[in-house]
C-alpha cells in the first residue's frame, strides 16, 4: 500500500480503489502507478487514474461514490497521453487510437507528471513488443547471419560503354606500273628537271609511245 502513497495521494481513497482494482487485474497484471484528484475544496468522491503494466484505468465515481465507472485502454489502443498544468493541478488527457479523448482535471502536478512517465514507458514498451520483427534484421535471408550488406543501398553498375570503332576496309592492291609508263614518268622528271629540252622531251615520247 505504501507504495502508492509516494506523491501525496490521499490514503483512504487510494485503499479503497486499489481495493476494487485487485479484483480487475488479470495474470501478470500489477499496478505501477495510482493518481487521485484533488479540487481546491473538499474533494468527497475523487476520480483517480491507475496505470498498470497492460492498460490504464480511469476510475470514476457514480451516484454519490456508490458505484464505480471504469474507463480502461489496453496499452495498444492509446495513441499518446499529454498533461496540462493549471493554476490548481493539472489536467491529464489520454488520446486513444478510436473514439474521443478522456481527461480528469485537478490532478495533482507531481502526479500528472509521474502519470505522463510511466504511461510513455509503457507505450514504448509495448510498441517495442509489437515491432515488425522482419523489419530488423534480414541476413537471415542470405543464410549468413554475418551478412552485413544493404541490399537496399545496393546499385549494379554497367561496365561502361565503348566507342564503336568502324573497321576499316582493306586498302586495293596497287598493280605494278608497266615498263612504257616508268619511261614516260622517267623523261617527265628528266624535262621538269630542265636536264633536256622540250624538243627532246617530245621527240623521246614519242618514240616511247611509238613502241606501246
Amino acid at each position: 500500500m505504501e507504495q502508492y502513497l509516494t506523491d501525496d495521494q490521499d490514503p483512504r481513497t487510494a485503499e479503497k480503489v486499489l481495493g476494487k482494482l485487485r479484483d480487475m487485474l488479470t495474470s501478470g497484471e500489477m499496478v505501477v502507478y495510482l493518481a487521485i484528484q484533488k479540487k481546491p475544496a473538499v474533494t468527497l468522491i475523487p476520480d483517480c487514474i491507475a496505470i498498470t503494466n497492460k492498460r490504464i484505468i480511469f476510475c470514476i465515481p457514480e451516484n454519490l461514490g456508490l458505484t464505480t465507472n471504469f474507463i480502461t485502454f489496453p496499452w495498444e489502443d492509446i495513441k499518446e497521453v499529454s498533461f496540462k498544468e493549471e493554476f490548481f493541478g493539472s489536467k491529464f488527457i489520454t488520446v486513444p487510437q478510436r473514439g474521443e479523448n478522456v481527461a480528469i482535471d485537478y490532478i495533482p502536478k507531481v502526479q500528472a507528471r509521474k502519470l505522463y512517465q510511466f504511461s510513455n514507458e509503457q507505450l514504448e514498451k509495448n510498441r517495442g513488443l509489437s515491432r515488425n520483427p522482419l523489419s530488423e534484421d534480414k541476413s537471415h535471408l542470405s543464410g549468413n547471419s554475418n551478412t552485413s550488406d544493404d541490399y537496399t543501398s545496393y546499385v549494379e553498375i554497367d561496365e561502361e560503354e565503348k566507342p564503336f570503332i568502324q573497321p576499316q576496309s582493306p586498302l586495293p592492291m596497287e598493280e605494278p606500273e608497266d615498263e612504257v609508263t616508268l619511261r614516260l614518268k622517267k623523261l617527265k622528271t628528266l624535262f621538269e628537271k630542265q636536264l633536256i629540252t622540250s624538243e627532246e622531251y617530245e621527240r623521246k615520247k614519242a618514240d616511247i609511245l611509238s613502241q606501246f
